[in-house]
């Protein structure tokens, strides 16, 4: 299975540090984008997310919280309907169940192969808009005070997963909206989002490990 599939709001977080006022232009250079990027060595928030899977009438609802720490990666808990929690680094994913136990779901030590999947998604983790670009066709729009962007995929791995994906903000994702190849549509909302405390708590380092 393809793992960007199985992990489509883990990515959704990680493009949580591409925030700011992008762009004036679609046709804007990523030298001038990377500039203008905020890239906070820790952000936290809250999400809501709505998924509405084909050939089910009503979405799927959960909601957590998240903690994107640029030099480790992605702690992404989710809270309800069944507490679960899955951490990115640039070498592995884990997956912790509600009952504590703990399973290692990519090693990029052990699977040589996934070394590049897991530096794409870091890449979207610590806001590397060039590295982004390279791996996304690029369009973006002033929207009032906020912006919109849309990325497509230009490899086929990830057209095989994402069709598209379409962030709406201002300094930081207000909104993420995914659509998978498969249809499948999810939608984020992100709320309360601080860089303070600007580094990682002993608990969240220790999650990391």
């Amino acid at each position: 299975m393809n793992p960007f599939t199985r992990f489509p709001r883990v990515l959704l977080c990680a493009l949580l540090l591409s925030a700011a006022p992008l762009v004036q232009a679609a046709d804007a250079n990523v030298d001038a984008i990377t500039q203008a990027v905020a890239r906070p060595d820790v952000l936290r928030g809250q999400f809501t997310q709505e998924k509405q899977v084909s050939g089910f009438k009503n979405p799927l609802h959960s909601q957590g919280q998240f903690v994107v720490a640029r030099q480790h990666g992605v702690i992404w808990t989710t809270l309800k309907p069944f507490p679960s929690e899955v951490v990115v680094t640039a070498d592995r994913i884990l997956s912790r169940q509600r009952d504590g136990s703990t399973r290692v779901e990519l090693d990029a030590r052990q699977q040589p192969a996934m070394r590049s999947v897991n530096a794409i998604m870091f890449a979207l983790m610590s806001g590397d808009v060039q590295a982004l670009s390279s791996q996304f066709n690029v369009q973006a729009s002033r929207e009032g005070q906020g912006w919109r962007l849309k990325l497509t995929p230009k490899s086929a791995m990830l057209a095989k997963a994402f069709e598209s994906l379409t962030l709406q903000g201002d300094r930081y994702v207000r909104q993420v909206e995914i659509v998978e190849a498969n249809k499948d549509r999810t939608q984020i909302q992100f709320s309360a989002l601080s860089e303070a405390p600007a580094s990682l708590s002993a608990d969240e380092a220790r999650r990391f490990d």
